[in-house]
């Protein structure tokens, strides 16, 4: 598996997003621990969560003890996966979603992920998203680096960030950005200026539903047609074509799609080997 860096670690370059195995339509435990094993198998070194991905308000964290499960059952090395979660974004059970990036609910979100994952220091941890009701987002972010400062993480993100709230959050954690986490896709393109910002800056540009999502992934394809065109070329997925495509984007990119089946997540994880000529890559991003 090829790899690129993350901060301090250099993680594979395609990750593992686990929000698929925790909310609506989820599989069966056994199913996403098979997953997520495989996962490894294959090299992926980079699993993506947050303490809001779960649908009963009761189970706060449900994929943060499903990876820690994992981990901990996995027959091989583990030692190398880097675990990165995610706090200041709610779920209160009845399918809807609040934000509270608030200081003191991020203390104590920190705290309860800590537990789950069953770790002394949480490797990357990220804010949400930011707070809509007044919390500024300088106390977010500050909160953040309070965190880093105690230990309790050992690098710092942000999520669903702009390019004022990127140079705002590298500015209140003295340079200490590692990551930004935002939605890009063939379907949306809004965050190029923050992908092109992370380039600039050698911060990681992690991709959510870089594939549009578990609902819609599987008829990328179908809605792309130059995706599909050139994976027949390829004798490849259009999945494949697409994270070697974001791939291709900057070498700060690491996708990572959700999966909660074997054989998607091993679909994906081949993305690393496919080379896209120049044409097939201006072709892609020509697509709006």
């Amino acid at each position: 598996m090829k790899t690129r860096v993350l901060g301090t670690m250099m993680v594979s370059a395609i990750g593992l997003g686990g929000m698929p195995m925790s909310i609506e339509g989820r599989p069966e435990r056994s199913r996403s621990i098979a997953t997520i094993h495989a996962a490894l198998d294959a090299g992926i070194t980079l699993i993506d969560t947050a303490d809001a991905y779960h649908v009963g308000a009761d189970e706060v964290g449900h994929n943060e003890t499903l990876i820690a499960e994992a981990l901990s059952s996995y027959g091989g090395d583990s030692a190398n996966v880097l675990v990165a979660t995610k706090g200041g974004h709610l779920r209160p059970g009845d399918g809807s979603w609040i934000i509270d990036s608030s200081p003191e609910h991020l203390r104590v979100a920190c705290d309860a992920s800590l537990a789950r994952l069953g770790v002394e220091a949480i490797g990357l941890y990220q804010l949400h998203r930011p707070d809509v009701s007044g919390v500024p987002y300088e106390e977010s972010v500050g909160a953040i680096r309070d965190l880093l400062d105690a230990g309790k993480i050992r690098m710092a993100g942000i999520s669903n960030a702009n390019r004022d709230q990127i140079r705002t959050a590298q500015d209140v954690l003295g340079g200490r950005l590692v990551s930004v986490q935002n939605q890009y896709s063939p379907a949306y393109r809004s965050s190029e200026p923050e992908l092109r910002l992370c380039q600039e800056m050698g911060i990681a540009f992690l991709p959510w539903s870089p594939l549009g999502g578990s609902s819609r992934a599987a008829d990328l394809g179908s809605r792309f047609a130059a995706f599909q065109e050139i994976a027949d070329a390829h004798g490849v997925s259009p999945q494949q074509v697409t994270l070697a495509w974001m791939l291709a984007a900057a070498p700060v990119v690491i996708p990572i799609p959700g999966s909660s089946r074997p054989e998607t997540v091993l679909d994906s994880a081949r993305s690393v080997e496919l080379d896209l000529s120049a044409d097939e890559l201006e072709r892609l991003s020509q697509i709006s």
